[in-house]
């Protein structure tokens, strides 16, 4: 193989990996809950389906001084919620952010979150490999869960 042909199947192989590596995570039934005037923080929902096994790492928003991962769960019949480092989103695999269980929680809100206006999230994920990317995403403030997605949630058997 003479070296221009050899170089450019390299390249190619090179930029199909990264087209695999960056494929987009799915993100679905997104929402956000309405806050009061002085209330300081609120959560946000959604469904999240990455295509690769990997990890939310992070979370960010311009509407809150401190956006976080967390993690709501029953310890010894009490309610308790903590920050996780991570959220591990296995292959193919839809991990659903809601109420009363993983969600991301938004402080120091820097104003009211209103019914019907919307918050953009970047979601930042860590693939098996290390490498990090930023998904930007718009979701709707309601009061409750949308219709759409409490339909499916009830639904869902546990």
């Amino acid at each position: 193989m003479n070296t221009p042909l050899k170089y450019v199947t390299c390249l190619l192989a090179t930029c199909m990996a990264m087209g695999a590596a960056q494929a987009q995570v799915k993100i679905e039934n997104g929402w956000a809950r309405a806050t009061v005037q002085g209330q300081k923080a609120t959560g946000a929902f959604m469904k999240i389906t990455a295509p690769q096994a990997t990890r939310l790492v992070a979370v960010s928003t311009p509407v809150a001084g401190v956006a976080e991962v967390h993690e709501m769960k029953m310890d010894n019949g009490v309610m308790s919620m903590r920050a996780v480092p991570a959220l591990d989103l296995p292959a193919n695999q839809t991990v659903e952010l809601k109420p009363g269980s993983y969600h991301l929680m938004l402080m120091d809100l820097k104003a009211p979150l209103m019914k019907d206006s919307s918050v953009a999230l970047t979601l930042t994920f860590k693939d098996a490999k290390g490498v990090e990317t930023k998904q930007q995403v718009s979701v709707p403030v309601n009061t409750s869960m949308p219709q759409a997605a409490a339909h499916m949630h009830a639904d869902h058997k546990h």
